[in-house]
């Protein structure tokens, strides 16, 4: 039995608004009860998907940041375009990294950073999770257990030439913190198994943000929105999205 796909959303609610985005091999519903919780509290949310996300690996293996980065881009002028002026934008690890790099590139009210890496894994270690993302993708289509092993074995014997500019980005993000000046909320847990947890003492401590505060998340794993905290999180990212300057 094929399982649907979670797909991008537009939650809209408010004239405050938020981009939320998604981690490296993730999709909208790593944000989606974020989205739907800050729905709740009156604001706007759009999750877009990155090219290759949320579609077959196959797809995926041949995308790459610069791709990834366009989509986030064409989501924040999704937001413009329908009317809102003021945007925050959150994002759960590659997508708190694409949080960091528009806060240098766009006019942003603030930004939020979950579990994002300010030091990359190797390419090897990198695809490691592409597999992990193409047998969960494939059990969701519902194929049996033997197509699952073979079709992984075939694209264990493929690489993905991006993830080399996947570290690039992360290393030209963690130069641009000294000209991050929006208000900053980094949040982290501290058992994250996939990255570093000094990555967010990183951002926070090179970010020229006057307004930021880092909080550590202690039950949580990698990706925290999903994770036993997550009313916690959702709660400490309103809390910060209300302390903001808006004029809406």
């Amino acid at each position: 039995m094929r399982i649907a796909q979670p797909k991008p959303f537009f939650f809209q609610n408010g004239k405050r608004a938020v981009l939320l985005l998604h981690g490296f091999t993730g999709t909208s519903a790593d944000v989606r009860m974020l989205g739907r919780f800050l729905e709740k509290k009156g604001y706007t949310s759009l999750a877009p998907h990155y090219k290759g996300h949320g579609v077959p690996p196959e797809q995926l293996i041949e995308t790459g940041p610069d791709e990834w980065w366009e989509d986030v881009i064409s989501g924040y002028n999704q937001l413009k375009e329908a009317g809102y002026e003021e945007i925050a934008v959150g994002g759960l690890s590659l997508g708190g990294v694409f949080s960091l790099k528009l806060g240098v590139k766009m006019p942003v009210k603030g930004i939020v950073t979950m579990c994002s890496p300010m030091i990359m894994k190797t390419p090897e270690k990198l695809y490691e999770g592409v597999l992990k993302y193409a047998s969960d993708y494939k059990r969701y289509e519902g194929k049996t257990a033997t197509e699952i092993e073979e079709e992984v074995d075939a694209l264990r014997g493929k690489t993905m030439p991006s993830l080399a500019d996947l570290r690039t980005l992360v290393d030209d993000v963690r130069m641009e913190l000294p000209n991050i000046e929006s208000p900053l909320l980094v949040i982290q847990s501290r058992n994250d198994g996939v990255i570093d947890p000094d990555s967010a003492n990183v951002i926070y401590d090179n970010a020229a943000s006057d307004k930021k505060q880092i909080e550590w998340f202690e039950k949580s794993g990698h990706v925290i929105t999903l994770g036993p905290e997550k009313e916690q999180l959702h709660e400490d990212v309103y809390q910060f999205l209300e302390s903001l300057d808006w004029n809406v």
